[in-house]
């Protein structure tokens, strides 16, 4: 597996403590910047990173900003990419489960370490479920590229209230 990063400016200190964890662990990546903490723009490098994992050159990505929420946006642009902004373990592992997410956004200033890298934990480890998932995803892929998305079945909301469909 091989695993893109990058952060703005807020999220360089905690990228540097998942580094550490990915290190641990030997996984291969590499961290598209910033180094250091002087101002910079999230989008460039959630583009960067996107685009990397859209691309096939990496399998995932993780880009972390203040709060998160900025990178999923930018992310989210780049056709392939299915970006998700998680803010707990059950998140993370679903993300990847049931949506096949392929990058994660973290928040800086709104998420400890110790969770942060439970998230990234659950993130990595955890495969796509597929199954009912997969018509969903292309779905997902089907409203990206501009198609219209068929509907499989009606269902009401009440009936629809089951995590588990």
């Amino acid at each position: 597996m091989r695993i893109a990063l990058g952060s703005d400016h807020a999220g360089v200190e905690l990228k540097a403590r998942v580094v550490k964890a990915l290190d641990d662990r030997h996984l291969d990546y590499h961290d598209f910047g910033p180094s250091t903490g002087s101002p910079v723009d999230y989008p460039d490098y959630a583009a960067r990173v996107a685009e990397r994992v859209a691309s096939g050159e990496f399998d995932q990505g993780i880009l972390i900003c203040g709060t998160g929420v900025g990178m999923a946006i930018a992310a989210n642009k780049i056709p392939g990419i299915r970006a998700a902004h998680v803010v707990d373990r059950d998140g993370a592992r679903l993300s990847r489960e049931h949506n096949d997410a392929n990058v994660l956004t973290l928040g800086a200033r709104t998420t400890s370490v110790e969770q942060a890298l439970d998230m990234v934990d659950a993130f990595l480890t955890t495969p796509f479920g597929g199954g009912r998932h997969q018509r969903r995803v292309d779905k997902i892929m089907a409203l990206e590229g501009g198609r219209s998305v068929p509907t499989t079945r009606t269902v009401s909301p009440v009936q629809d209230v089951d995590p588990q469909r």
